[in-house]
Order: C-alpha cells, then sequence, then structure tokens
C-alpha cells in the first residue's frame, strides 16, 4: 500500500474536497498517513478536511494546518473568502480543529522517519513543500515521490488553455523551489485535467450510495456548481489522486520545468523543455484516458464499503 500525504487548498474548488474522498474510498490500495491545509486560510480548510474523515470513521489521520501566506508575503492570497465549507460546515463543527503539529513539520516527519516511501500529493499551491525543502532539504532525495496538480504546458493540446494555472500562480516561488529540489516529481497539468471532469447528473448515481460521505460530496459539488453557474466541474484534483495509485491511467514523458517568477504578465506560468540527455526530469502528465479515469472515480466514489 502506498504511504500518502495529501496537500490541499480544500475548500474552494470542490476538486479538493473529490480528491480527498477518493483518497478515503480507496483504502486498499493508499495509507492516508495525513492531510495538511495551505494558503488562505488554513484553519478553516483543516474543519472541513477533518469533518469529512469524521463522517468516514477515519478521525485518527492527523490533519495539520500549514502556511496562509505565499513564500515571500508579497503577493495576495488568491480564493473565494467566504464561499469555503458553504452548506458543508455547521456550528456543530466548530470544535474541529487541527493538530497541533506545523504542517511543514508534520511533512519532514514523515518523510525522513519512514525514508523512500511517503508520496506527497500537492492539489494545491506548493508553500508547505517548499518550505519543508528550505528547512530539511534531505527530503528532497528520501521522498518516494511528489504528485503536483499544477502547471500548464500547451504543447499537446493547442494553445486554447490557461498559460498559468492557479496553484502555481498563487505562489511561483514556492513552485520554483520544487521544481528544482532533484525530488522525483510527477506534474498532472491543465493539459490533461480540462479532460476529466463530473456532471451533475452524476450526482444522481453518488446519491444512491447513501453514506454520510457521499451525501456530504453530493451537497458540496452542488453548492459549488450553483456558484460558478454550471453543470459540470472538472476533475483536476482527483486525477492527480488517481496517478499515485494508477499511472498507467495517464501517458507521461520527461520534460523539464521551469516557472516564470518574475515577468510582468508571466509570472506563475510553467515552461516546459526537453530534458537535457543524463538529467532526470520531472515526469509530465500529457494525455489521459478520459473514459477509464472516470469509470475509476465513479466506481471508487460509489463504491459501498463497511
Amino acid at each position: 500500500m502506498k504511504k500518502i500525504i495529501l496537500d490541499t487548498d480544500i475548500g474552494t474548488d470542490v476538486d479538493d474536497a473529490l480528491a480527498l474522498a477518493l483518497a478515503i474510498k480507496s483504502r486498499k490500495d493508499i495509507e492516508l498517513r495525513a492531510v495538511t491545509t495551505v494558503h488562505g486560510d488554513v484553519n478553516l480548510r483543516a474543519k472541513i478536511a477533518r469533518k469529512m474523515l469524521k463522517i468516514s470513521g477515519l478521525e485518527h489521520i492527523p490533519v495539520a494546518a500549514g502556511i496562509s501566506q505565499p513564500l515571500m508575503r508579497d503577493r495576495p492570497v488568491l480564493g473565494w473568502a467566504g464561499y469555503e465549507g458553504r452548506g458543508f460546515l455547521t456550528p456543530e463543527d466548530e470544535g474541529l480543529k487541527p493538530c497541533e503539529t506545523h504542517a511543514v513539520d508534520l511533512i519532514i516527519s514523515e518523510i525522513m522517519s519512514m525514508k523512500g516511501e511517503i508520496t506527497l500529493v500537492s492539489v494545491g499551491p506548493l508553500t508547505n513543500l517548499a518550505a519543508a525543502i528550505i528547512r530539511e532539504p534531505r527530503i528532497a532525495e528520501n521522498i518516494k515521490e511528489i504528485i503536483v496538480m499544477g502547471g500548464v504546458t500547451r504543447l499537446f493540446n493547442g494553445l486554447n488553455l490557461p498559460y498559468r494555472e492557479h496553484n502555481i500562480l498563487c505562489d511561483p516561488e514556492a513552485a520554483k523551489i520544487v521544481f528544482s529540489s532533484g525530488a522525483p516529481i510527477i506534474m498532472v497539468p491543465l493539459d490533461v485535467t480540462l479532460k476529466v471532469y463530473i456532471e451533475r447528473k452524476d450526482l444522481d448515481k453518488i446519491s444512491m450510495v447513501g453514506s454520510p460521505l457521499t451525501d456530504a460530496i453530493v451537497l458540496m459539488v452542488k453548492e459549488y456548481l450553483s456558484i460558478v453557474n454550471r453543470d459540470y466541474t472538472w476533475l483536476h484534483d482527483p486525477l492527480a489522486l488517481a496517478v499515485s495509485i494508477d499511472p498507467s491511467l495517464v501517458k507521461m514523458i520527461d520534460m523539464r520545468i521551469l516557472v516564470e517568477t518574475r515577468g510582468e504578465y508571466t509570472t506563475g506560468q510553467t515552461v516546459a523543455l526537453p530534458a537535457k540527455p543524463g538529467e532526470t526530469g520531472v515526469r509530465v502528465c500529457v494525455d489521459v484516458d478520459i473514459n477509464r479515469f472516470k469509470d475509476f472515480f465513479m466506481s471508487r466514489i460509489c463504491e459501498k464499503q463497511s
């Protein structure tokens, strides 16, 4: 079983919650060691994660709050303050607090105590991970793998994609540190995540499971769809989590990833270049088996568990 830490800005786009739900429902494949929160109101984000774990009978899994601001503290916090947890959290959840250990300390402790065993799935800005690398550089050589939902290459699916992606844009300096750390990294960019989505009609099937977790998922997705005024939303973060379980869902090539931090118009952009001979590049996802992933996601979420 793969040992996973999920680092997340859960509570804004609903795909973070769906990624955590997928991790919860994939206990036969992964051991979720911890959830860490990043960017913005990290304590509120931790509360959402704690409640999802609680209603799933997994209160023992630690949830640690991390860094709320970008690494350089010279950029605004990007998010939808006021929407996080709407419709899911209630006044009864006020007692759900993160653990006393800071997220950066927990990440370092887990990686260094289980060398070569921890996969960190980052589905938010990379601030926590960058700070962990700064504090303990050895985690780059002792982590099994980092899977980053972030960035965009625009090399394989035309130029009609955004030229910057939210998680990288929130803290490009942190992303630059992570991508240049030498750690083994899989990058799951918009090039593939914008191909996979959940529709309102999928919620009917999920509703039939009738568990506290699936009921919560349906509630959160419906709330989010009402906010964005759509009948679908993308499964960015669940795809990254799924890749940690089954990498064959995607096609990957080795590339060199640079992060722009100083351009007037390009700050936050990821630049994908061919990996140099003998260089260990970032494994970049360039295609996804859409139907197989969607079947994987829905079957896991809708699986009844004792």
